[in-house]
């Protein structure tokens, strides 16, 4: 526990990594000031220092997490023409999904103050999913005038229809499908088509 008046660095990191292991140990009913701020080692009171009350805490925790995958992502259209498509589609739609993602978002849907910022600060342009659809779409368009994807492929359609899915996945779970690399893999496949004649694979003496 630290000592009162000693202060902590990085203390909204180190109440969100805490809200994520009790989150995945929990699930959102066990996220409360007191498990959260035990679970950091820090006094009771810390959260409230710096974050308005509980909503505001998951929004942020929230917002926190998507503005990082956005950033992650935003990368993918400069690896048009190395690599495979559709694998590059997929690591971009794992880090959409991501290891704690599922149980954050529930977090979130179980309290519908911290729902109503979150989608508040995405109207208001804080990264969210629509960062990451966006550069999807950049990528397939790359992609698309490269001759890897058909040239009658609809991209900015094809861009939402997976993040689309991913989100749904994220926010509502999937019965029966541990596996997420292999049930990601198996969407995208399903919904990105490779030119006639052609593979999305980088062609021989590609990268």
């Amino acid at each position: 526990m630290s000592p009162r008046g000693v202060a902590i660095p990085d203390v909204r990191e180190r109440l969100f990594a805490a809200a994520g292991r009790v989150l995945s140990r929990e699930g959102p009913t066990g996220l409360t000031n007191r498990s959260v701020t035990e679970e950091a080692g820090c006094a009771k009171g810390l959260l409230y220092n710096h974050f308005a009350d509980l909503d505001d805490f998951v929004a942020q925790l929230v917002l926190d997490r998507f503005a990082k995958v956005a950033a992650e992502v935003a990368p993918l259209p400069g690896r048009a023409g190395r690599g495979d498509v559709r694998e590059n589609l997929a690591r971009a739609a794992l880090v959409l999904l991501g290891a704690n993602g599922p149980v954050i978002a529930a977090a979130a849907l179980s309290r519908p103050g911290a729902a109503e910022r979150v989608g508040r600060a995405w109207r208001d342009g804080a990264p969210g999913p629509g960062a990451v659809e966006g550069a999807m779409t950049a990528y397939l368009e790359a992609e698309r005038g490269l001759g890897r994807l058909s040239p009658g492929a609809d991209c900015p359609m094809l861009a939402l229809a997976l993040v689309g899915t991913v989100h749904h996945l994220l926010m509502h779970g999937h019965a029966g499908t541990d596996d997420r690399p292999e049930l990601i893999r198996r969407l995208v496949a399903a919904l990105v088509p490779a030119p006639e004649g052609g593979s999305t694979a980088v062609p021989p003496g590609g990268e």
